[in-house]
Order: structure tokens, then sequence, then C-alpha cells
């Protein structure tokens, strides 16, 4: 199906799937998650993520913020590991010239999976070292992840860019990244990639939650009030809405997943003493 680039800044928004938990995300039609192992002498599949700071691995000194790679884990087979390279502040030009891609790309094995999710620090148009136009140069950055997963034949998956916390004055949930997500579908449609529509899901999660609700799933303290970035509840609850598009298009097979719609206590985060340590 042919999109328009207007059609495809709206794609996605008037999504039915509810979040994980309510009465309409448990009758959507997600393959039930069975925890099987693979076949004897099969590897399980590895996931790499390349993101920013909404994805990223956080340290004790920044807890309780919680970037949403942190808690996927707790969602796949014990047996599927996951690799998080993504790193705070970064946008698709940054992480690229930076040389982020190379230790990624030396990891990978046939079969495992790159997924992909930048747009927030694309948007800083004004920095040289980190913005992007969505129809070219960010258009451009992601089809180096995809190529080179595929040169390596791993599977590229990209994912549109998790919501802010923005809502209007009659508490509606704001779209705040601006033709990125589009520009993504778009690429993705043309490069046949899976596509994880992660800003349509994040948004209208947030719009069931409603404006105080979701304080509660964002790195709100006593200290700031951040509507970027996420706590473990926030962080949790982003990682579901992740492993239901896996499972939808058949990223992962169901035996790859577990706990799909069991409870994660916010618990069993926890925030390393140093990247360097990794204690």
């Amino acid at each position: 199906m042919n999109l328009t680039r207007r059609g495809l800044l709206t794609a996605g928004a008037g999504l039915a799937l509810a979040p994980a938990g309510t009465a309409a995300a448990a009758s959507a039609p997600v393959p039930a998650p069975v925890a099987v192992p693979a076949s004897k002498g099969t590897r399980m599949r590895a996931l790499h993520i390349a993101g920013d700071s909404t994805a990223a691995r956080k340290y004790a000194d920044a807890a309780p913020e919680t970037g949403w790679g942190m808690a996927l884990p707790f969602f796949l087979h014990k047996d599927v590991g996951v690799a998080n390279h993504a790193v705070n502040g970064r946008s698709t030009r940054s992480f690229l010239a930076e040389g982020r891609l190379e230790p990624i790309l030396a990891a990978l094995r046939p079969g495992d999976v790159l997924l992909v999710q930048f747009g927030h620090n694309d948007q800083k148009v004004t920095d040289p070292a980190r913005g992007t136009d969505p129809w070219t140069t960010y258009q451009d950055n992601l089809r180096v992840f995809v190529t080179a997963a595929r040169d390596r034949g791993a599977l590229p998956v990209l994912a549109t860019s998790v919501e802010r916390r923005r809502f209007d004055a009659a508490g509606t949930a704001l779209r705040s990244l601006g033709e990125y997500p589009a520009a993504m579908r778009d690429l993705a449609a043309r490069e046949d990639v899976p596509l994880l529509d992660v800003e349509a899901l994040s948004l209208a999660l947030w719009q069931e939650l409603g404006p105080e609700a979701t304080k509660t799933y964002f790195n709100w303290t006593p200290a700031e009030q951040d509507n970027t970035h996420f706590n473990p509840p926030g962080a949790i609850a982003v990682a579901r809405l992740v492993t239901r598009e896996l499972l939808r298009t058949r990223v992962l097979a169901p035996y790859e997943t577990r706990r799909l719609d069991e409870e994660i206590p916010a618990g069993w985060i926890t925030w390393p003493d140093s990247e360097e340590t990794g204690a």
C-alpha cells in the first residue's frame, strides 16, 4: 500500500491495540508466549539494541531513571541474549560518527536481530553533530544500519521512537517527534524491514493513562520533572509494548518470549555502580 508523507505522519494513530493489562489487550491477536527451549543444538538468537537514552542502560548515579532496554530481558526467553548498545544523547548521526556501530557488527551473528530506535536527538537540528533531516539524512543513516545488519546475515528491525509525556489542556496526549516516525515508517516499507510502531502504541498508552497517572511512569522525582525518560514502571511498560510488536511482526517466535502478560515487579530493575565496573 502506498502512503503519502502526510498519510505516513498519521499512520498508526488510530491503532486499537490497548496497553497490556487491559481487557482489550488481553483479547488482542498476539501469539501466546510459551517458554520452551530451542531445539537441541540450535543457538537462541541475540537481540542487539542501537538507540538513545530512552532505551539505554542506566547506572546507579542516574537511578531511578531506567531505559526500556533494561526491562526487555524480563519479557524474553532466558536464552535470548540482549545486548544493549543504546547510549544517552545519541542520534543516528552521532552514533555512527562515533563508531558505535562497529562493535555491534563485530558481535552480530547470522540470525541475530539488530533493533534500531532513534529520533529524539535527530530532532536537534541546530546541533550539527546530531541533527538530521527526517526525509534525507535520517533515512540515509537508518539505511546504514539496515544494510550492515543484512550484510552479516542478521535481521534489521526499526522501531519508531517512544513518545514523550505531553498533554494539552484538555488532557489529550500530543505527538512530539515531528516527521521522524513517518520517515522511519516510509523507509521500513520501502526497504522491507520489520517495523515496531512504538511511537503510536506509547502515545495510545499515555492517552489511556492520562496526565496524572503518566507521572508515575516517567522520571518524576523531587529533584526533576522529566517527561522524556522513564522510571522502572515506565520502562517495563514500554518494553512490554516492544515485545508485543516483536511478536506481531514475527521477528521473535512465541518460544523466544515469556511473561508477556505477567506483572513484572519494578524491584527487578537494578542499576550497576558504573559503566566501567559493570557492577
